[in-house]
């Protein structure tokens, strides 16, 4: 149906209507009154700031001759943006090693709800390191001892990441893995480009513009080393925060340093081992380009070196700096570039544990606001830390919350903050392939939403309501519609069949 069909046939359908606590533990699915609507034709999941509502489970019906309000969100799927990849959280090794700590029955159970598609959330898209990170136990690469021929995986991914990829993987068989590198082996590095002796720190240092193709050729073995333990690599970036020297584990890459390392090493050491369909995404850092001048739109800097720009896929954002408004700006030069957000903290810093202060406003900024800006994946940090903020190393986060935290004198009770809800409520409707469509009707400043058709056909919107008061909005596909009351301070995902 197209839209001016969906706008006559809504326009009539509205002259034909009158007015009309939890433990942390477990996700309320149902809530804590029996009589309310659980099953329908609108499956429906709210999230409270107060928790009076812990994406809890509603329904509705589509309802012919029932009041629509005035609050009226018409879908037009005739126009259409972004596809979706998806949606989840970093796997780091201190989340390994927490969940690990759990036993299998329990650890289970969180990872089901977690990322089942059938029996839970069914987050999507999860961040790995390429070797260590700084929230590994240890710093290391994979590839320590001078020799890319010393290629190896280590302890911390053979004993923890691996085996917690594995049983994700045996829940969600279809999720993407994005992985990206700290630190290249310090053997690779100078402390400044034009040195020639190594710079044998974790911290800082430049990559050795010598070693690009056995830089590459390290990608290679990474992802051939993780095929082969049944890990499937979707996507990479060349450096985690290439901006950033101050990391526990850190490289300084610069714009055009990425895109000759991509130019020459990394891209066409993937193409001879045949993995071009290996996803590369530049930058990795933040909106602001942590205030250097040079490096204002890194990303159209390396698309602008062509040799580059063939194996480059897009660029990834995250937001310890500067404002989403960047997406915008990077789409706009280069809209035939994909957009992901891979990378945001709650912490000590902004009152992370807060679901009062936290979730509009995380769901405002990172999720929703990055999808309406040509985001296609959107991805958070730890997925578990414990309640100590660990592990942690020194000069890595020691003020950073999990998207969960685990209490660790039992290694069972779960404290679930906002970045857990974020992604929840986007990945339980929104399906990898998914498209954002169009809407027309009802806007309010301090309502968002997102709406999408998924690829079976069905469609999903997700709605935050950053007001003081309910809203009884409606939503009309042109074939069906329905209402819900919308809870004040609160986010609302929507799924139906067309």
């Amino acid at each position: 149906m197209n839209l001016k069909n969906i706008v006559l046939v809504f326009c009539c359908f509205l002259g034909a209507l009158a007015a009309c606590g939890n433990d942390n533990n477990d996700l309320d699915l149902t809530g804590p009154d029996e009589n309310v609507k659980t099953e329908g034709d609108v499956s429906i999941y709210v999230t409270t700031t107060t928790r009076s509502m812990d994406f809890a489970k509603r329904a509705v019906d589509f309802e012919s001759n029932a009041s629509m309000a005035p609050a009226t969100i018409i879908l037009d799927p005739s126009v259409q943006y972004q596809t979706m990849d998806g949606f989840g959280a970093a796997i780091t090794g201190s989340t390994c090693f927490n969940l690990l700590q759990m036993t299998q029955e329990d650890r289970t159970k969180f990872l089901k709800e977690t990322f089942s598609v059938t029996e839970g959330v069914g987050q999507s898209y999860i961040r790995i390191a390429i070797g260590c990170l700084d929230f590994s136990l240890s710093e290391y690469t994979c590839c320590d001892e001078e020799g890319i021929e010393n290629f190896a995986l280590q302890e911390e991914e053979t004993k923890y990441i691996i085996p917690i990829l594995k049983e994700i993987l045996a829940i969600n068989p279809d999720i993407l893995i994005i992985g990206s590198p700290w630190t290249c082996p310090r053997w690779m590095k100078v402390e400044k480009l034009g040195d020639t002796e190594p710079y044998i720190s974790w911290t800082g240092g430049h990559l050795n513009p010598a070693y690009y193709e056995e830089y590459g050729l390290y990608f290679v073995k990474w992802i051939q080393a993780m095929n082969q333990n049944g890990i499937s690599i979707y996507s990479i970036t060349p450096q985690n925060e290439p901006l950033n020297a101050g990391n526990s584990a850190s490289l300084l890459m610069y714009a055009d340093e990425q895109a000759n390392f991509i130019a020459t090493g990394l891209g066409p050491q993937l193409a001879k081992a045949n993995l071009s369909d290996v996803k590369i995404y530049v930058f990795d850092h933040n909106y602001n380009y942590d205030d250097i001048d040079s490096q204002k739109n890194y990303p159209i800097q390396v698309y602008d070196n062509s040799e580059a720009d063939q194996y480059v896929t897009g660029a990834a954002f995250h937001n310890y700096g500067g404002d989403r408004s960047e997406l915008l700006n990077i789409h706009d030069q280069r809209p035939d570039k994909e957009l992901i957000f891979t990378e945001t903290s709650i912490g000590t810093w902004n009152v992370g544990r807060s679901m009062e202060e936290r979730l509009i406003d995380d769901m405002e900024q990172v999720a929703l606001g990055t999808i309406n800006n040509w985001c296609k994946a959107v991805i958070v940090w730890n997925l578990m830390l414990d309640t100590d903020l660990g592990p942690n190393r020194d000069g890595g986060c020691q003020t950073c919350y999990g998207a969960v935290d685990i209490d660790n004198s039992d290694f069972k009770t779960i404290i679930r903050n906002s970045h857990y809800y974020i992604i929840g409520h986007l990945s339980a409707v929104v399906k990898p392939g998914a498209a954002r469509i169009g809407t027309l009707g009802y806007s309010e400043e301090s309502v968002t939403f997102s709406a999408f058709k998924n690829v079976d056909g069905s469609y999903a919107v997700v709605l935050c309501n950053n007001t003081g008061q309910k809203r009884n909005i409606a939503i009309t596909d042109g074939e069906n519609s329905f209402a819900y009351e919308v809870p004040s301070q609160s986010v609302v995902s929507y799924l139906w069949k067309n």
